[in-house]
């Protein structure tokens, strides 16, 4: 499994104004989406989130977005090497993704850009 990048994660309380700054400092224009009741928006290397605390609570417990070409390899790869997919693999609006912990406990995200696929 190639790793083709990470995402930071960042749970904010005003979406526009923190979106917006970091636009200003990555120069790229968010991508904006909702999920679960959350309000998303991914600039750059960033991944913003702002919704109820209940959502929040559980997002903060993922540590990074990892990119992948393919869900379906991470998986057997993670799996074959000791990790747990609690969550996926599922069709976002970008793409793919799936949850997993490591067998230290971490927990990271995965996804890969196939939108529409499953």
């Amino acid at each position: 499994m190639e790793i083709l990048g990470t995402t930071l994660r960042i749970c904010v309380d005003d979406l526009d104004t923190s979106a917006a700054f970091y636009e200003r400092l990555t120069g790229a224009v968010p991508l904006r989406f909702e999920r679960g009741g959350v309000s998303v928006a991914a600039v750059g290397c960033f991944l913003l989130m702002s919704g109820p605390e209940a959502e929040l609570e559980v997002l903060r417990k993922v540590s990074a977005t990892i990119a992948v070409e393919d869900v379906d390899a991470a998986y057997t790869t993670l799996t074959g090497n000791g990790a747990q997919v609690i969550a996926g693999p599922v069709p976002t609006p970008a793409g793919r993704n799936l949850i997993a912990v490591h067998p230290d406990g971490s927990i990271f995200e995965y996804v890969d850009r196939r939108a529409g696929r499953q």
